[in-house]
């Protein structure tokens, strides 16, 4: 039986049921809750903190791979959302030791601070292996239900991830102004405006768009498209954020529409925003078998032939089937061939399945903000 003593970082028994029956029993940290979500895992080897505060990971229990985590603490510069993210995590082991110059709070505390179950001590191989065989499938985490088939049941009854249109529930209420470049580093002075949909969006992607010397602006996700373009933008981005691209009609006809309003202007999108673009340009998207979430996937550019090493987190992926005339694959994922990256060949439209502001993960695809820059930069001189 698994035991926490006075020493430590634990405070009792915690449980992961999944779906399928399978149980995986450890001891809790964080916060005393239970949380229902997607099981998935994340194959990076450092930047816990970063992950757990995606605001993609929301309806997601994300169980990391590597071996000990906790060890650095965690800090405000680091974390990539106020307060959306990962439903719950589960690891292999907790450090009881935080030790690192930037550390403010430790792991758990910073859990619980969140509302955030965490489980230690669990056979995360073994999970990992079965998820790779079976796909991601719906869990029920708990630290405070130790019965595991009240927990099981929890998990079949809840909703696939198919179908979930997530981004409005992480998405910002209000309009606001961002400034805040990348940490120990001085920022231009902005020359150009971008207006930043958030469908969930990390703040490592705002800093680098303003250490370009960017205006940012950041809107809801239920933006009319007139009020955008009331901005006068040089530029529109479209960002990451959790659940099924397909179901989020709304946001694929305001992405239609701003396409179709204006052809001259510049959009980039990431991740969600990639896969809402093609939608809204008449493509399909269809769900991964246990998704990508990791810092070392190899992404092929089609055009230059160069390979960087990518940092991804997606449930979902584009049909390359289903891109019509005008518009091409740019980059390709090397693991499983499924697309990385798409542009229109008439249009300054393009977007990548992967995160080049990395947080955590490889700077390799850094240059992209900078190449979103440029195009933006080219299009306000030539208004």
């Amino acid at each position: 039986m698994l035991v926490a003593d006075d020493r430590s970082p634990y405070f009792g028994e915690g449980v992961l049921a999944l779906a399928d029956g399978r149980v995986f029993r450890g001891l809790a940290f964080g916060a005393r809750a239970t949380r229902v979500g997607e099981v998935v895992f994340n194959t990076s080897l450092t930047g816990y903190q970063e992950i757990i505060t995606d605001p993609s990971y929301a309806g997601q229990l994300v169980c990391l791979t590597v071996a000990e985590v906790g060890n650095v603490g965690v800090n405000p510069e680091d974390a990539q959302s106020k307060g959306a993210g990962a439903e719950g995590l589960v690891i292999r082991s907790l450090s009881p030791v935080v030790s690192n110059w930037r550390a403010q709070q430790s792991l758990p505390a910073y859990l619980e601070e969140r509302g955030m179950p965490g489980l230690g001590e669990v056979d995360t191989r073994a999970l990992t292996r079965h998820l790779r065989s079976v796909g991601a499938v719906m869990g029920a985490l708990s630290t405070e239900e130790s019965d595991a088939q009240v927990l099981v049941r929890m998990a079949r009854e809840a909703p696939p991830m198919e179908g979930q249109a997530l981004a409005h529930r992480v998405s910002t209420a209000e309009r606001y102004e961002w400034s805040e470049g990348l940490w120990q580093r001085s920022a231009p002075e902005p020359d150009v405006h971008v207006v930043a949909y958030d469908f969930g969006i990390k703040l490592d992607i705002l800093r680098n768009l303003v250490q370009q010397g960017i205006r940012v602006t950041v809107v809801p996700s239920t933006t009319p498209v007139d009020e955008v373009l009331a901005l006068r933008p040089d530029g529109v981005f479209l960002s990451n954020g959790p659940g099924d691209p397909a179901a989020l009609q709304d946001i694929i006809e305001r992405t239609r529409e701003l396409v179709d309003r204006d052809p001259r202007l510049p959009i980039f999108g990431i991740c969600l925003g990639h896969q809402l673009m093609c939608l809204a340009l008449g493509g399909r998207t269809f769900k991964l078998k246990f998704g990508h979430h990791g810092g070392n996937h190899p992404v092929r550019d089609e055009r230059s032939r160069s390979v960087a090493i990518t940092a991804q987190n997606h449930g979902f992926a584009v049909d390359p089937e289903s891109l019509g005339k005008g518009t091409e694959v740019t980059h390709l994922n090397l693991f499983d061939q499924t697309v990385a990256g798409l542009g229109s060949t008439q249009r300054p439209l393009w977007g990548v399945q992967y995160h080049p502001e990395a947080a955590p993960g490889p700077h390799d695809a850094a240059y992209l903000f900078s190449d979103f820059a440029s195009v933006v930069r080219r299009h306000r001189a030539e208004r």
